[in-house]
């Protein structure tokens, strides 16, 4: 009888553990965390399995994801390609 009421708790899920390799930027570390707990999509690399590249709003995060999902090591971070065209446009257009 006791196991009708079974209720399931639901349980955050930690973060993963973010380990940098290369002295970035205490900045870029936190908008990498940032970006990993809100599941930012991320491109797979074609040529090495279990790295990725995450799009940030001003860099690219380039990591290593272990296959359990605990730790992510940092390898590199570089700005993200601007249009040219749009901010060519930005700049001559006159604001409203």
């Amino acid at each position: 009888m006791w196991r009708n009421n079974i209720m399931t708790i639901p349980v955050a899920k930690n973060p993963p553990l973010v380990e940098d390799l290369r002295n970035h930027s205490p900045e870029q570390l936190a908008e990498l965390r940032l970006l990993l707990q809100a599941a930012a999509p991320s491109r797979p690399d074609p040529r090495r399995p279990g790295f990725f590249e995450v799009e940030g709003s001003s860099s690219v995060f380039y990591i290593f994801k272990y296959p359990t999902g605990t730790k992510v090591l940092l390898l590199g971070v570089w700005e993200r390609e601007s249009d040219p065209v749009a901010a060519l446009v930005a700049c001559t257009r006159p604001a409203a």
